[in-house]
């Protein structure tokens, strides 16, 4: 695991390289240095700059189920301001990171382990797919629908993404559409289903 830990290391420096090119038309920029979030220690220090919430990554097994680990920032706040952010990407074999939106941001994935298969759905509703092995980086662009499948059913997959904004949102495109307060009568005429068909997909998500 410790190598895998060093893969990470390196992947989140290529990945801000590239970031940085694509923050120019992320979050507002800031007429200072950094901002101190409130509540911060009154001696600024290096503990202000660094995040270790990916420590528990060190030496653990692969989840049982897709986990994602963010650093973002409600989780760094120091990142206000800064356009970056990232987050690390656990795919188990057979899982999915259901079509999803980053309303605020474009995302560069790196794939550290596995293989993926990824598509992206323009406004068009043309679909682009491919499939991903270790090493390969893909562009899912600002506000696109995408997902990420591994359809490897006995290894797991392992990826980390960046974003251009301290803030990128993420809008579940499953949960967005059947876990709000949307009509049963309107996603099944919208579906040109009938509602038990809906209530089912429901339950479905449920658990």
């Amino acid at each position: 695991m410790a190598s895998r830990f060093e893969f990470i290391i390196f992947s989140m420096t290529l990945s801000f390289a590239a970031i940085f090119h694509m923050a120019m038309a992320g979050d507002p920029d800031i007429l200072s240095d950094f901002i101190v979030p409130l509540g911060s220690p009154p001696v600024v220090d290096g503990n202000l700059f660094t995040f270790t919430g990916m420590r528990q990554l060190v030496g653990a097994p692969p989840p049982d189920k897709f986990k994602v680990l963010k650093a973002s920032l409600a989780e760094f706040p120091i990142l206000n301001g800064q356009s970056v952010s990232m987050a690390v990407l656990q795919y188990p074999g057979g899982s999915v990171n259901p079509p999803h939106t980053h309303p605020r941001a474009s995302e560069l994935l790196f794939l550290l382990d596995g293989s993926l298969q990824v598509g992206i759905v323009d406004t068009t509703n043309k679909l682009y797919t491919q499939t991903l092995q270790e090493g390969d980086i893909f562009v899912f662009p600002k506000g696109l629908v995408h997902f990420q499948y591994n359809a490897d059913a006995n290894k797991p997959a392992f990826a980390v993404s960046a974003f251009g904004s301290a803030n990128a949102g993420t809008v579940s495109i499953p949960n967005a559409v059947f876990n709000t307060s949307i009509s049963d009568a309107v996603l099944a005429t919208s579906f040109k289903t009938d509602v038990s068909t809906i209530l089912k997909l429901k339950a479905g998500l449920a658990h």
